[in-house]
């Protein structure tokens, strides 16, 4: 990121001059909503107010060894049914406590029943004191990534509609399963992982890359995305197929900018867009700190269009 446009300085350069010669997939571009599922908290509610609002999408964190958590399933089938078109996916579901089949199952029920509005997000892993508190594996690195790629067959598997399935792998097991139902839309798995290994898998098999800017700020977004396009070339597919989604987290704010991501909902419009078309990245699932309720109405009546508004602009300019 410039820092004429990360710091909301009013230079007035494109982004397509500031971002010279980094990539832009050419996705349409979709906003979402991350939910942390504090027990306490109006869940429901603010996920119908995303709904009202236009957003594309709620995220909602899988964490089930946090006691002041619901279960990040259970939350996503009330949500989808006390909302009419806003689609949900667990960002990410905690692999090592969700049996792939078994989540493969969950995701194509609740899709079935929400007429299509589920996609699925997917973690290698974290935290392995509390999961294996929880009566999960520890996992090395290694290990967790090769679960990762054997968990996308599987769940790939389970929504193939095969009669029986059969998968024999180090960490995953299928001996003539019966999948179904089969779910009501091609479900996209996104992989939140940030690894070499890790990013060659997403390029290969899956359908869309899930980082947080806390982990990946946009100066490492380009190589980051590299990784992902050699894989995919490599397997044979189009590297823009894969959609790339960003958990940005920050606050909107009336006043000056204090860095990037914190600043008035004018700051947040341009450094988005610049995201957009000059690091490659389509939708943006929002985690805003502070009273939820304004920030999720700013993001979504002040953010949210300007950014369609100035990424229609710079691809068309």
């Amino acid at each position: 990121m410039s820092p004429e446009r990360a710091t909301g300085s009013g230079n007035n350069r494109t982004s397509r001059e500031v971002l010279a010669g980094m990539g832009d997939y050419g996705r349409d571009v979709e906003f979402g909503y991350f939910l942390v599922p504090n027990a306490g908290d109006p869940l429901l509610r603010t996920a119908q107010a995303a709904d009202r609002l236009g957003l594309d999408l709620i995220g909602v964190q899988d964490h089930p060894y946090q006691r002041r958590y619901v279960d990040t399933w259970t939350l996503l089938s009330v949500i989808a049914a006390g909302t009419e078109r806003i689609r949900v996916f667990p960002d990410v579901a905690n692999l090592p406590l969700r049996p792939p089949a078994v989540l493969a199952k969950s995701a194509a029920s609740l899709d079935l029943l929400s007429g299509g509005r589920v996609e699925l997000g997917l973690g290698a892993g974290g935290f392995w004191d509390a999961i294996e508190a929880y009566g999960g594996p520890r996992r090395t690195p290694k290990e967790a990534i090769d679960a990762l790629e054997e968990a996308v067959e599987v769940i790939r598997g389970v929504w193939s509609g095969e009669p029986a399935l059969r998968f024999e792998g180090a960490h995953y097991r299928l001996k003539g399963a019966k999948p179904g139902p089969a779910p009501a839309h091609p479900i996209e798995i996104w992989l939140g992982v940030r690894g070499p290994r890790a990013l060659a898998l997403t390029g290969r098999l899956a359908d869309g890359w899930l980082p947080s800017s806390g982990w990946a700020p946009p100066e490492s977004l380009p190589g980051l995305n590299a990784r992902i396009d050699d894989a995919a070339a490599a397997a044979g597919r189009e590297p823009r197929d894969i959609r790339r989604l960003y958990n940005v987290n920050g606050t909107i704010t009336d006043g000056s900018s204090s860095g990037f991501l914190n600043g008035p909902a004018d700051q947040w419009a341009d450094e988005l867009t610049d995201v957009a078309v000059g690091y490659g990245m389509d939708t943006f699932v929002f985690w805003g700190e502070g009273d939820q309720e304004t920030q999720l109405r700013r993001f979504a009546e002040e953010v949210v269009p300007a950014v369609r508004e100035r990424v229609a602009q710079e691809r068309a300019g």
